[in-house]
């Protein structure tokens, strides 16, 4: 039962099977009489009836602020979201064949569940033995980064990074695996950096899995004045290429927001020659607002040149907020490589 529940806890690849653990444990040990197995009542945990419970309110209503306080390892969503356990009105027994991956994680869940209901082990072990193990693993992660960081200062000559390495390093983090949040960071801590210059700043990143119309963002990231809130610049992410439909809704963006100046596309993949056509098309149609799309690295390129004593300053911003990020936007793995490449990178390896 041990080597289960570690399964789940240190399931790197999967982070939302840790907060359901949480979250059923928890109910059990406040409610010995609930059964385990039954967590999908919708209800608040003061109306459930019978032997269900709501696992849900549980996990949002307790769990989330227990994990975001301690900064354990999980994820950042309700794992009640997730395709195994998302709209679900089943007994979750062994019978059972939860759709998700891996899957060997969801078995070691049904086979936790069930000792716990039949009395082999009590949730209050589990929830006890879930928490010791996720801050075993914050502290291990937390003290893995702090060894990349020191050995940065160790590596870093009496030269910054060229320009050229600059573009280099970040075009290596951004061909890794699970990288779709990171043109969002190279564009924000090019705004960080140079924000006293250019008068403006970022206003604020909206989440890496909500959709706009969700937050009410105008993009991915929105820039405003130094000394004001009002957007007047909007940058859009793309890991795949801008269509026109991706214009059509800018556009209406753009019609129900009359302060919004300049509406930019930043994609990782080709730039279509028509599409881009069809975007300057539309400057006169809406009375001098401008729709643009760029090349992220080519734009990238471009800052850094314009601002080239700034490179080091970009680099550092673009570090903080590559390790600020929850793991559900950029994962451990993600956080660790950008620090060894940029090691290299100073090591002139």
């Amino acid at each position: 039962m041990a080597e289960k529940i570690a399964s789940v806890a240190f399931c790197s690849s999967n982070r939302a099977g840790a907060r359901f653990l949480l979250a059923a444990t928890l109910a059990k040990t406040l409610k010995p009489l609930v059964d385990i197995r039954k967590p999908f009542i919708q209800a608040y945990p003061d109306t459930e009836k019978g032997d269900a419970y709501g696992g849900r309110n549980y996990d949002e209503q307790y769990v989330f602020q227990f994990i975001t306080k301690r900064r354990l390892p999980c994820s950042s969503t309700t794992a009640f979201l997730t395709p195994a356990f998302r709209t679900k009105n089943i007994v979750l027994d062994l019978s059972q064949s939860l759709r998700g991956r891996p899957p060997e994680l969801y078995r070691a869940i049904l086979e936790i569940l069930d000792a716990i209901q039949s009395g082999r082990v009590s949730a209050a072990t589990v929830l006890n033995e879930m928490v010791r193990l996720l801050i075993l693993e914050r502290d291990e992660r937390e003290a893995r980064l702090k060894s990349l960081k020191r050995g940065l200062q160790k590596e870093a000559g009496d030269s910054p990074l060229s320009c050229e390495d600059t573009v280099r390093l970040i075009e290596q983090h951004l061909a890794l695996k699970h990288s779709s949040r990171l043109p969002v960071l190279v564009v924000a801590a090019a705004y960080r950096a140079a924000a006293e210059k250019l008068g403006e700043r970022v206003l604020r990143l909206h989440a890496h899995t909500a959709a706009d119309k969700q937050t009410g963002a105008l993009g991915d990231i929105e820039i405003t004045l130094l000394d004001d809130n009002t957007v007047v610049t909007t940058y859009e992410m793309k890991d795949k290429p801008v269509t026109t439909g991706d214009i059509d809704i800018a556009i209406q963006k753009i019609t129900n927001d009359a302060e919004i100046q300049n509406y930019i596309f930043v994609t990782t993949a080709p730039i279509d020659s028509s599409v881009r056509e069809y975007a300057n098309q539309q400057y006169r149609e809406l009375g001098g607002v401008e729709i643009a799309i760029l090349d992220c690295i080519g734009f990238l390129r471009h800052y850094l040149h314009l601002f080239h004593r700034l490179r080091t300053k970009f680099l550092d911003e673009y570090q903080e907020l590559v390790l600020s990020q929850p793991d559900s936007a950029v994962n451990q793995a993600l956080k660790e490589a950008f620090l060894v490449l940029r090691g290299a990178a100073q090591a002139g390896e």
